[in-house]
């Protein structure tokens, strides 16, 4: 029994010890390479995939500025790491449109948006951000660091990295969504667009990128938006808005254009820039002016003195839909401005071309922001722009399209027949010569490229000039209308029938030569914007003093600087123009109709002939409680602001009094109102008048008033005594029992709704207008009662008791 224990015993030993070895040699079988490949875990698979598995052999790429990729629907940008963190100038556009958008004022090349972008990496996505340069400081400040903190960019997009080229120098990302969304900075598609026409979303599925192509310094896309709306501006029952829209990617210079410091003494359009690494004892705010750049080729030869070619000229091509006829108008109007940039010392600066053709260049787009266009509109829209795309870190201006709205046409033949067509037999038919339209033509692109050259209206350039110089031949071919083509001078109204030889329509001046040279002249060794002061600041100087080189916006309150205003003096001028309109008027009938054809165009004419008359009278009305305004620094001598005299308010008052306020009877042809409506010229004429009777009363006129009489006594022309000279004037007749007419007596209540009007706004904080105005008030109650008695029954005693209890019940009211 023992021996057969011990043997079982041996076993036992014998079968551990096999049983120990084989664990033993697993253990050292996973410590081999061998064994060790197969039992590892597999190794994480890379996120990003093959170059040749996302740009495959059925690929359509371009090469450029970065190389992009068509794959069957999928679009790839192939962004170079060398240019992530780079500026650069994203413009949207809308190349194609619905009818109607935008109530007439948009078109195809309208721009939507344009801002700085930059494509950086964070991690396996690339980030697209939108990038301001309103808030800036030199990165070697410390301050640096809180202005970037307290101004962090926004990310428009993110893409996820999809794999790098072949050495890993760029990053493929797939844009499709970028173009098919909605993004709100590359839509079409403003907020009040969108509530307008009750737009509901973009539909993706009707919606597609049509173009994608790149160049050396710049990409370009084309994609089709189509969105549901309730309320579409132009085929309503689609319920649905379509439009292409180009957006325009533009490698911004890796270092700016030096930029030039604003004066407002001289008008520019400009960028601003709040500098908090300023020396100031504050955040110093320096504006730039908007201006293309312009490098002398051969700068010691310019100087010499010597005109010299820039490096880059300023090209704008025709709109390949520009008709014909009309194009050497547009080459001309473009290339006058040669002359003012010879006066900057360039020759050749700027130059018109005509668009290529398909087969000279099959890749040419108007959209392209490497080309400046004037875009020609089949529009009814009557205008004409020039807007400009440019650098918010210098103002450099980097392309324009000017854009032509085909009906501008119809606005330029109107307003010269009416304007001119006393004295100017040519102008007294709806049938303009050619050339007299194109020469019209030629000044409105002069006027628009001067906008995208940097140039603001400046309307006191018509003032500079006599108003009586303006009759004269030799001067208005010599001088023009105006000192500049900016100012908002389009014809010669002053002349008078008689007067041979005058100049008709506007031309360039000698403010446009020396706002150019001001802007653009190179200055030698000036390395600095405030290097360049105090040369800038020398060419003002010197010119002081001479009001053909002041420059002012249009306002309200300084009669030597209003749009369509010619001469220096308002009075004088409007006498002309009234003489001329009356000339006019008897005439439209006959210079207008045709057999056969129906009156429209007459009752065109004769709504635009009120307005003419309109703006005429206005310019009159600014001169009361009006205010010269001329910039100046604190070295210059004078006042910025001067009241105008007294004697000249007076004399615009009575103006008013006798020949706008009096029933205009030289308007109520009787031909032209029995042929173009059956009623509605006692509302037509009343509009006018009440606009002009609320323009003269207006608020911030009497507190001008109020404030001259303060400073100045009886220098003054004084609110009272205007509010009397004007109640004496509207209610004349009311000093005996002569008849009111219905035009006179529209014009009476719209004097009582005024003047309670008033009272109203002053009722928060009264004044010495409510005291005046309360006075004029009683007064008007107490006369009209009066007068009422005298007048037999009818609507002149019903009228006058009206506005009787109509006051009494305003008074007791307050």
């Amino acid at each position: 029994m023992k021996n057969i224990s011990k043997l079982l015993l041996v076993l036992f030993l014998l079968i551990s010890g096999v049983s120990y070895g084989q664990k033993k040699s697993k253990r050292n079988a996973a410590a081999s390479p061998a064994q060790t490949t197969q039992a590892a875990k597999p190794e994480k698979k890379s996120p990003f995939k093959k170059y040749e598995d996302i740009v495959t052999a059925e690929a359509v790429s371009d090469d450029g500025l970065f190389k992009v990729h068509t794959v069957g629907d999928k679009r790839y940008y192939e962004i170079p790491f060398e240019l992530l963190n780079t500026d650069m100038l994203l413009v949207s556009r809308i190349s194609k449109i619905a009818e109607g958008l935008g109530g007439g004022y948009m078109n195809a090349g309208s721009k939507t948006n344009e801002q700085v972008i930059r494509w950086s990496r964070v991690e396996n996505k690339i980030h697209l951000r939108s990038i301001s340069f309103r808030s800036v400081a030199n990165d070697t400040l410390p301050i640096q660091l809180s202005v970037s903190a307290n101004n962090y960019d926004p990310i428009l997009a993110a893409f996820s990295i999809e794999g790098f080229n072949a050495d890993s120098t760029a990053a493929l990302i797939e844009v499709s969504d970028l173009f098919l969304s909605d993004n709100p900075s590359l839509s079409g598609l403003s907020v009040g667009m969108r509530t307008n026409y009750k737009v509901r979303n973009l539909d993706r599925a009707r919606s597609y990128i049509s173009r994608m192509e790149s160049y050396p310094e710049n990409i370009e896309v084309r994609h089709d938006m189509t969105y549901n709306a309730t309320s579409p501006p132009s085929n309503s029952k689609s319920g649905t808005i379509s439009m292409e829209m180009s957006q325009s990617m533009y490698l911004l210079p890796e270092v700016p254009m030096q930029p030039r410091l604003h004066d407002p003494r001289v008008g520019w359009f400009t960028v601003r820039q709040i500098d908090y690494g300023s020396d100031a004892l504050k955040s110093d705010v320096k504006t730039y002016i908007r201006r293309w750049r312009l490098e002398p080729k051969d700068p010691e030869a310019y100087a010499r003195g010597e005109l010299v070619e820039p490096v880059k000229p300023i090209v704008y091509y025709l709109d390949p839909a520009t008709p014909e006829k009309w194009r050497p108008y547009f080459r001309q109007g473009i290339e006058d401005w040669q002359v003012a940039f010879e006066a900057a010392g360039f020759k050749n600066a700027i130059i018109a071309k005509d668009a290529p053709t398909k087969e000279e260049d099959p890749d040419w787009s108007p959209e392209d922001a490497r080309y400046s266009t004037v875009r020609y509109v089949a529009s009814t829209t009557r205008n004409a722009v020039g807007p400009s795309v440019s650098d918010p870190r210098s103002g450099e201006i980097i392309e324009s399209d000017i854009i032509w709205y085909h009906n501008h046409l119809r606005s330029y033949r109107n307003r010269y027949l009416l304007e001119t067509g006393a004295a100017n037999p040519s102008a007294r038919t709806l049938d303009t010569p050619e050339a007299e339209i194109g020469e019209m033509m030629r000044r409105v692109i002069s006027h628009e490229v001067g906008h995208a050259l940097g140039l603001p209206h400046n309307m006191k350039a018509s003032f500079a000039y006599p108003t009586d110089s303006l009759r004269s031949a030799t001067f208005t071919q010599k001088w023009g209308l105006a000192t500049t083509i900016m100012d908002y001078t389009r014809y010669n109204y002053v002349a008078q029938p008689g007067d041979e030889g005058v100049r008709w329509v506007r031309m360039l001046g000698p403010y446009d030569e020396y706002a150019i040279n001001w802007g653009y002249r190179y200055i030698p060794g000036a390395d600095s914007p405030e290097a360049e002061k105090e040369t800038l600041n020398q060419w003002i100087a010197e010119k002081a003093g001479d009001p053909k080189y002041l420059f002012g916006g249009s306002n309200s309150f300084d009669p030597s600087s209003q749009t369509e205003s010619v001469g220096n003096d308002p009075v004088k001028a409007t006498r002309y123009g009234l003489a001329n309109l009356k000339i006019v008027a008897p005439n439209l009938a006959k210079w207008t109709t045709k057999p056969g054809e129906g009156y429209a165009d007459l009752e065109e004419l004769y709504g635009e002939l009120i307005g003419v008359w309109s703006r005429f009278a206005g310019h009159v009305v600014t001169n009361v409680g009006g205010v010269y305004e001329e910039l100046k620094t604190s070295d210059q001598e004078g006042f910025t602001y001067q009241p105008i005299a007294k004697a000249s308010q007076k004399e615009s008052m009575d103006f008013l009094i006798q020949d706008v306020f009096t029933t205009p009877e030289w308007l109520l042809q009787k031909e032209i109102l029995s042929n173009i409506e059956p009623s509605g010229a006692v509302d037509a004429i009343g509009s006018m008048q009440s606009r002009m009777l609320g323009n003269l009363l207006r608020r911030d006129r009497l507190e001008r008033m109020i404030e001259n009489e303060a400073l100045n006594g009886n220098e003054a022309y004084t609110l009272t005594a205007m509010l009397s000279d004007l109640r004496k004037g509207l209610w004349s007749e009311l000093s005996g029992t002569k008849p009111i007419d219905a035009f006179r007596r529209n014009l009476q209540r719209a004097h009582v709704e005024r003047l309670v009007a008033l009272m109203e706004q002053d009722a928060s904080n009264r004044s010495d207008i409510s005291a005046a105005v309360r006075a004029e008030l009683k007064f008007i109650q107490s006369t009209a009662g009066s007068a009422s008695a005298r007048y037999s029954s009818g609507i002149m005693q019903y009228h006058l008791k009206d506005v009787e209890e109509m006051i009494e019940s305003i008074l007791q009211g307050e």
